[in-house]
């Protein structure tokens, strides 16, 4: 999705650090959502920080699709995902322009992790709208920001777009620097 401001490829090498596991351990974060034999989708993984351990997490009758603006950030990914013998549980995809391009998803994702992404899109409604379309109901969508970029208020207003799209709130989760909350596409959204 084209947006004002995108996280340049370089940076995606700091973000992928296990230094940040310190304070973001992946495993802590996604172990309560993600089970073995789950459709996932992840937009905006970057270099795949969450990427491998939601492909160890959804097992070899999982998968994990993975959708980029930045073909760079992808190409590493993929690198990293053959060293650790989980290329065959990770699809890459790059986002189209102006979306995430899941039409051929739709229906098909049991959950969405949506982290640190939607403060770079210029429309985080038709964002919504697609993962929305995506999951099957009753999916779920971990939706987390960096507190350090997003502040409380428009935090509220991202918050208050997913709802608004058809997303019903879960629980709100602490995962540290970041605003984070599980929504959930209820029964009466599905396609």
């Amino acid at each position: 999705m084209e947006s004002k401001h995108i996280c340049p490829w370089w940076l995606g090498y700091l973000l992928a650090s296990p230094l940040r596991r310190l304070r973001q351990d992946p495993h802590r974060i996604l172990s309560p959502h993600v089970r073995a034999g789950m459709t996932v989708l992840e937009p905006g993984p970057g270099m795949g920080f969450f990427t491998l351990e939601l492909a160890r997490l959804v097992g070899a009758s999982g998968r994990v699709i993975a959708i980029d603006i930045e073909l760079k950030m992808l190409k590493v990914l993929g690198r990293r995902a053959r060293k650790a013998g989980l290329q065959d549980r990770i699809v890459l995809r790059q986002a189209d322009k102006n979306r995430m391009a899941v039409d051929e998803n739709q229906g098909q994702a049991d959950f969405v992790l949506a982290f640190a992404v939607v403060h770079e899109l210029p429309d985080a409604a038709g964002f919504f709208r697609e993962m929305l379309s995506a999951l099957k109901p009753d999916g779920r969508m971990l939706l987390s920001e960096p507190s350090g970029h997003v502040n409380a208020k428009d935090w509220q207003e991202t918050v208050r777009q997913a709802l608004e799209t058809g997303f019903q709130e879960v629980q709100n989760l602490d995962i540290s620097r970041a605003r984070s909350v599980l929504l959930m596409k209820p029964h009466s959204n599905s396609e």
